[in-house]
């Protein structure tokens, strides 16, 4: 089956169009759906060149607590020979548009939609747009949470199309998740997956759980059941649940529904700031 991810290209609306939208925030959660991601709301960053992005989250009270992540778009010829200022962060990089040439530790590897690269902190990496197209990725950020006697966790470079995706019980494998990490390997501290549900698969029951969400949808759409509320989504929105948000969804087609999925795991909870 052929895969596509929705990535944003900005421009505005017309002075035409009426104010209305989707978009949520509030205690437990937010939907930032894909029309609010425009040019007027693109930043920038020190040391990268022909470069924009949108920020979906970043730690902020009231907001994400664990996790930032971006939305890069990096024109033919750009890229950034210091793209981390953080020596403590570690990185998740998924591309969704073009091709990315990412130099890690000394090897150059060419990333093309799908590819997924685990970057561990302090890691000696460049980026740069070599191609005639604009490159579009997301870029997940977290502070790395070292464990005395864990060695912190390997560069991965990877293609979800390479990985079988796995199924969960009971589905007859319309609910399956594509995962890049072993889960077993505790030197992990943060898990970005793909999720799967074919046309109507359902999350049956209300998760709740002290793992914090970021949810970008690269394909189809669905209801989600955020708290209280059901919301509608679909490719380009992005959603973040707050740890123990109840959440639940229904994918009612017509094609996949499928989300890049973040989520903190695999150590204590912080007793003190």
């Amino acid at each position: 089956m052929s895969t596509s991810y929705y990535a944003p290209q900005g421009g505005h609306p017309g002075q035409d169009r009426l104010l209305t939208d989707r978009a949520v925030f509030t205690e437990a959660y937010a939907v930032l759906p894909r029309g609010t991601m425009r040019d007027i709301v693109t930043s920038a960053l020190p040391f990268w060149k022909g470069t924009r992005l949108w920020v979906l989250a970043r730690p902020l009270s009231g907001f994400a607590e664990t996790f930032s992540q971006y939305i890069m778009e990096v024109q033919p010829g750009g890229g950034s020979a210091r793209p981390e200022s953080d020596p403590a962060a570690e990185a998740v990089l998924f591309v969704v548009e073009g091709t990315a040439s990412l130099s890690v530790d000394g090897a150059t590897h060419e990333m093309t939609p799908g590819g997924y690269a685990y970057l561990p902190p302090a890691s000696d990496w460049t980026l740069f747009n070599r191609s005639t197209d604009t490159l579009r990725f997301h870029w997940i950020r977290k502070a790395y949470e070292p464990v005395d006697g864990l060695a912190a966790p390997d560069v991965l470079i990877l293609n979800e199309k390479d990985i079988a995706p796995t199924p969960m019980p009971g589905t007859d494998g319309k609910w399956a998740t594509t995962r890049f990490v072993d889960p077993a390997d505790l030197r992990h501290d943060m898990h970005v997956t793909i999720v799967t549900f074919e046309p109507g698969a359902v999350i049956p029951f209300m998760e709740t759980h002290v793992m914090e969400h970021g949810l970008y949808v690269l394909e189809g759409k669905a209801v989600y059941r955020l708290n209280r509320d059901w919301v509608e989504v679909e490719a380009g929105d992005f959603m973040w649940l707050r740890a123990f948000c109840p959440q639940a969804c229904y994918a009612g087609g017509p094609g996949r529904f499928r989300y890049l999925l973040y989520k903190d795991v695999n150590r204590h909870m912080a007793l003190r700031r």
